[in-house]
């Protein structure tokens, strides 16, 4: 019974994921080029909303949650745990506060209704991980504009999304790419948990009445320590958060 429950709520959630990206991709392009990049950012935030409680039609626990408070006038650095594609669009929405900008990979950057189009206009990196030296300038950018702005940045220090739970160690090399034109930033851990999970099998059939959450954690100020050092640190953070 729980796996035809499964199925059809399953079918239910992907229909509404489907129709969000269709009717939010031409609302951020209207927003774009007719009222520009504030406008978008806006029209970016909702659909992340639509997204991330749009998952209660999985019958899913949804847990947004913050251990810390988080400051206004300097930039950060968000390091999460990485486990399923479902795990950005909450990081949007509850995060939007702080205008974060993922480090993404260059094949989402064409081909996905609204979430490349959002990748390419929101000024996120975009790396190919076949090209070191465009990696590294993309992130650098993406470090100066956070530090310019005082805005965030997300990054996956895993590199890849383990759905176990059981995390991969975290690299240092996007995140001291990011520190080195962001000296000032704060590194806060995001431990993300549930959502691998939610889709064991890939997008169908995900697994309704899940609990999937995302916390906050208290920032780890990187004055004085090794970029290894402060991966470890919130590393540590976000698989106690996990283990509970």
């Amino acid at each position: 019974m729980k796996k035809i429950i499964d199925y059809l709520l399953s079918a239910l959630y992907l229909l509404h994921f489907g129709l969000t990206l269709l009717v939010f991709h031409v609302i951020q392009v209207i927003a774009f080029h007719v009222f520009g990049k504030k406008v978008h950012k806006v029209s970016v935030d909702y659909l992340n909303f639509s997204l991330t409680f749009g998952l209660y039609l999985t019958g899913s626990r949804i847990i947004l949650e913050s251990k810390t408070s988080l400051p206004d006038n300097r930039p950060i650095i968000f390091v999460a745990n990485h486990q399923s594609m479902f795990d950005i669009s909450a990081l949007i929405w509850y995060l939007r506060k702080h205008h974060p900008r993922f480090v993404s990979k260059i094949e989402l950057a064409h081909g996905i209704p609204s979430i490349s189009y959002n990748l390419r206009k929101s000024e996120a990196a975009i790396i190919d991980r076949k090209d070191g030296k465009q990696a590294i300038m993309e992130i650098a950018r993406l470090g100066k504009l956070i530090n310019d702005e005082k805005s965030a940045a997300v990054i996956f220090p895993e590199g890849t999304r383990t759905a176990s739970g059981i995390m991969k160690p975290f690299v240092a090399g996007g995140v001291a790419t990011l520190l080195k034109r962001a000296p000032g930033a704060l590194i806060v851990p995001v431990a993300i948990n549930g959502t691998g999970a939610f889709n064991p099998k890939g997008v169908f059939p995900l697994k309704s009445f899940s609990r999937l959450s995302w916390t906050v954690l208290p920032g780890i100020e990187p004055a004085g320590k090794k970029v290894e050092e402060i991966l470890a640190e919130a590393q540590a953070a976000i698989q106690a958060e996990i283990q509970g």
